[in-house]
């Protein structure tokens, strides 16, 4: 059962302040991936990693001059379908919320799972995706 709507709106606009765009269905999910070039696809959820750590690390990581052409998020706990098809996607990865994943043309190049964030504070968290963007993001 799904979290009430009112409960994750602000945990939701922790993203997409920073200009991440809601992937709430299955096909939201596809057409985001299926664009070319680079994806960060964050899959958010309610823990206090995710608030404290995660979501601030991404903020910060999107104010890099390397980042992927699009970034987009889904919500653990709220799009059920869509972070179903993505875990999908993802089979090869054991599945983690939060989490964060970069594709390059639709296919998994990294991945930053919610054993990577525990221990990291935000700057750190930042600097592991940074990191990602040069290898994979650069032109």
């Amino acid at each position: 059962m799904p979290y009430p709507e009112m409960l994750i709106t602000p945990m939701r606009e922790d993203l997409t302040r920073f200009g991440l765009e809601e992937a709430r269905t299955p096909a939201d999910v596809d057409r985001i991936l299926a664009a070319p070039g680079t994806t960060l696809m964050v899959v958010n959820s309610v823990c206090g990693c995710a608030a404290g750590r995660a979501r601030p690390g991404i903020g910060m990581a999107l104010q890099h001059s390397v980042k992927p052409d699009r970034s987009a998020t889904v919500f653990a706990g709220g799009d059920d379908a869509a972070v179903a098809h993505l875990r999908n996607i993802l089979s090869d990865f054991p599945p983690s919320s939060p989490s964060i994943a970069l594709f390059k043309d639709g296919k998994p190049v990294y991945m930053v799972h919610r054993r990577d964030i525990e221990p990291r504070q935000a700057p750190e968290i930042a600097a592991l995706l940074t990191s990602a963007f040069d290898q994979f993001c650069a032109s």
